[in-house]
């Protein structure tokens, strides 16, 4: 079973043998380890990632588990915490279990029991799809769709091509009570004019010379779900009016109708151009735009949220993996810096693409630049020359990986490979912030 197919564990232990053994146990078991050695690691590591679940060891080196929980509850979003503790600690377990965390297992406990309890909390989890990304920018985002997701307010998520709006509104729609009602998508800018009031709003038999039967338009199908209209700037003047209507009023009329039609739709609206500046040139109405940016979530482009490329890539990897049905393990260290070092001109949209034609054309079980990027030369950011010390990490980053990747993330034997012993590879392995399986 794929890394990730059963989600991402979070481990805060400071044991490096504990440590180890659990992250590759749960590697094999099919999930993605996400291993920090401290509390400061660990808070530093939620920022930036996104758990399924975490084991969290109660004593730890700079700060208790306790505080690490606390500290790092308010930006948790669906992350739950399993505390492992000795019976000294029990009653700090339960009353972080008062806190919000889902349980504690008490030391000294057998493997087989921690991936058990494992098991059955992941299977409790509620995980929405739709990948928003771990950055920190990411988690902000993320933290704002969660407080506003069952808001009837209108929501304009703005952002360039690409970075993923669709999949914000979605991720709304997912968490919201809404979701057992439709979401609908409109791409307003790819309508014709003459089309567009049928199609949002449907129109009555005989309304015009092609109209034989009535037509239920996109707002009637979203009944008391979502419509998410896309490219909104697109709209036309005349059917700007009439949104403002249905987003007023919360009625519409189909085309040749006469009755007003309630609507129990929430709208979600987005674009990548600035409105702001179209309602200057006349080209947008003042009065819809303060209504449909009733609450604004703009979505920074993948260049400015490095954190998500890597982990955005191997979630693609698995998609395409499974649906061509690739045996396809990972990438090399080669291609996750070329990965790394792109400008991403079309964001997420163009590295999933990537992504999907090099698991159609690779031949490898590791995924390596050529079959990344095959058509064109690789364009890396304009940056100042590295230091030396800049270098020499880069390059033991990517050896440590490649070994790693060579003996399937055994620790043994990767040390042995590199000729240092098992501490010492730990110790570079924080110091290089590489973690076992990634």
């Amino acid at each position: 079973m794929p890394p990730h197919e059963r989600g991402r564990i979070g481990i805060i232990e400071d044991d490096l043998i504990v440590g180890g053994t659990l992250a590759h146990r749960l590697e094999l078991e099919g999930y993605t380890p996400l291993w920090w050695c401290t509390g400061q690691e660990a808070l530093e590591g939620l920022r930036t990632q996104r758990p399924d679940l975490v084991v969290c060891d109660i004593l730890l080196p700079d700060m208790s588990g306790k505080d690490v929980f606390l500290r790092a509850l308010p930006g948790l979003g669906s992350s739950p915490f399993l505390f492992v503790t000795a019976h000294a600690q029990v009653e700090d377990a339960v009353c972080l279990m008062k806190a919000g965390a889902v349980d504690y297992l008490e030391k000294p406990y057998a493997l087989p029991d921690l991936l058990g309890r494992i098991a059955r909390l992941i299977e409790l989890q509620p995980r929405a799809a739709g990948d928003l990304g771990g950055s920190q920018a990411m988690r902000r985002v993320e933290m704002l769709l969660r407080r506003v997701a069952d808001i009837d307010s209108s929501l304009l998520i703005t952002g360039e091509s690409g970075v993923g709006k669709e999949v914000a509104a979605k991720f709304v729609h997912q968490i919201s009570t809404r979701a057992g009602e439709p979401f609908v998508a409109v791409n307003c800018g790819a309508i014709p004019n003459d089309l567009i009031e049928s199609q949002l709003f449907g129109h009555e038999k005989g309304a015009f010379t092609s109209a034989q039967v009535r037509h239920h338009g996109y707002v009637e199908r979203a009944r008391n779900g979502i419509l998410f209209l896309d490219e909104v700037g697109e709209l036309p003047m005349l059917m700007q009016v009439k949104l403002l209507r249905l987003i007023q009023e919360r009625t519409f009329t189909r085309v040749g109708g006469e009755t007003a039609i309630k609507s129990g739709a929430r709208i979600i609206c987005a674009t990548n151009t600035n409105l702001e500046a179209a309602v200057a040139e006349g080209r947008f109405r003042r009065d819809l735009y303060y209504r449909i940016n009733v609450i604004p979530v703009v979505i920074p482009p993948l260049r400015d949220r490095t954190d998500d490329i890597l982990p955005l890539a191997h979630d693609f990897l698995r998609e395409f993996s499974e649906a061509f049905h690739r045996d396809v393990k990972g990438f090399t260290a080669e291609a996750e810096q070329a990965l790394l070092d792109q400008p991403w001109p079309g964001n997420v949209r163009q590295l999933r693409n990537c992504v999907e034609r090099a698991v159609a054309l690779s031949q490898a079980p590791r995924i390596g630049v050529d079959a990344l990027f095959p058509f064109e030369a690789i364009e890396p950011d304009a940056a100042p020359l590295p230091t030396l010390a800049e270098v020499r990490d880069r390059a033991e980053r990517q050896h440590i990986r490649a070994v790693l990747a060579d003996v399937d993330n055994r620790i043994e034997e990767a040390a042995k490979r590199l000729g240092v012993s098992r501490s010492t590879l730990f110790d570079k392995m924080r110091k290089l912030d590489i973690r076992s399986g990634g």
